[in-house]
């Protein structure tokens, strides 16, 4: 049995038994399953791309030979392609209970010709641009060891391959692990059909905190897709606070009638945030905050918190950016003081947070607060980019109004 590297294959010339050149192989077709047989090529000739069975491959070597006569193919359900499907997608590491990348795609031959696992390190990308020779003979010569980041195909959940159709496989107690914060992240990379699908097979109870935690966008989204018993159950079954915060997005029929679903008690506690939402916390919103890069480094957001926050009286936390702007992660001044001055921002400001939205009941922001021991609370738009912060000392006349604890 050889193992090899989708990378290794992918654009190897490709020619008949009679040595009749058609071109270039551009990818390899699989079926989405369990075990992740690979069925046809993808050769790319200089007209057009030629699908063929795998039963016409006579050898493999440094060049793909395929049979003299060979007949095209088309793809069948539950048939996807490597590098269209699986590479540089984001899948969840079940093994390890977090979101990582497919860099490149490991490949057996026997019984058959199949994907035995996906490698997620760095040496999968300086594989695909060719260096891997050079890369291995600088850290020989520097003697430094390289540990290979691999994952069986039996520990990932491919969440984009399913075109929509998502398979779990007992795989529920695993996602536990996984906090819904972040499963919430991978999901919104996907689309609005994965979710749906995903959401509809999770218990009631991690699927209610996966809700909460989706972008508003989606969310509303989601409650026309899942249909209106299954909206009124998850939100139902959400910490208060959140299911205020999802229904004050509603219009007043579709609060109504999900509130008719709820408990009794939770149903009066819930309508009395929401009478409190009318209260706009525009006029608590601050912009005294300041925002960094998650690949600066700790000196580099000392020097920029030096620059840049003079006119800022107190400032308690640090909010982190990706490139487009949006909020994945928070560290306090403490945290940052301890950190070495090139140690990265990403590996170590807080990426499980609480955030606030326009729409937010007053009085939600406010138990947030005081329930996490908060000194303020990011509120973000639909983006998830932030728009200022509300900081508790900004809502302590608020607060002193016995009348609206």
């Amino acid at each position: 049995m050889f193992m090899l590297y989708f990378s290794e294959l992918q654009k190897k010339r490709v020619q008949t038994e009679d040595g009749i050149f058609l071109g270039y192989l551009e990818d390899l077709v699989f079926q989405a399953s369990q075990t992740p047989r690979i069925t046809k090529i993808v050769i790319r000739t200089k007209e057009e791309k030629l699908i063929i069975s795998v039963s016409e491959i006579k050898k493999i070597n440094s060049i793909v030979t395929i049979a003299k006569n060979f007949n095209t193919a088309e793809l069948v359900v539950n048939e996807l392609f490597i590098f269209k499907n699986v590479l540089d997608k984001q899948i969840i590491d079940l093994k390890g209970n977090k979101v990582v990348r497919v860099n490149d795609v490991v490949i057996n031959d026997k019984p058959f010709l199949s994907i035995s696992g996906v490698d997620i390190g760095a040496i999968g990308l300086i594989r695909r641009l060719g260096f891997e020779g050079f890369f291995y003979r600088l850290t020989n010569l520097l003697s430094i060891k390289y540990n290979l980041q691999f994952l069986s195909w039996g520990d990932i959940q491919p969440l984009e391959l399913s075109k929509g159709k998502v398979v779990l496989n007992q795989i529920q107690e695993k996602l536990k692990n996984l906090h819904p914060a972040d499963l919430a992240d991978y999901l919104e990379k996907t689309n609005i059909r994965n979710i749906s699908k995903f959401i509809d097979l999770l218990d009631k109870d991690l699927a209610s905190k996966v809700l909460s935690e989706l972008n508003p966008n989606f969310q509303l989204s989601l409650f026309r897709r899942l249909g209106e018993e299954k909206t009124d159950k998850l939100i139902a079954n959400m910490d208060i606070d959140e299911a205020t915060d999802i229904i004050s997005q509603l219009s007043p029929k579709k609060r109504l009638q999900i509130l008719n679903k709820v408990d009794p008690a939770k149903k009066k506690q819930i309508e009395k945030l929401l009478k409190l939402s009318s209260t706009s916390i525009g006029k608590y919103l601050s912009t005294e905050f300041i925002t960094v890069k998650s690949e600066n480094t700790a000196s580099f957001v000392i020097d920029q918190i030096r620059k840049e926050t003079s006119d800022i009286e107190v400032l308690d936390y640090v909010y982190v950016v990706n490139y487009q702007n949006q909020l994945v992660g928070v560290f306090n001044l403490h945290e940052l003081l301890l950190q070495a001055p090139d140690t990265l921002v990403y590996k170590f400001m807080a990426q499980n947070f609480f955030v606030a939205h326009l729409q937010s009941p007053i009085m939600t922001i406010i138990r947030k607060l005081i329930k996490y021991h908060l000194y303020a609370l990011p509120v973000v738009d639909s983006e998830k980019k932030i728009i200022g912060i509300v900081k508790i000392d900004d809502i302590s006349e608020y607060l002193l109004d016995s009348n609206k604890i």
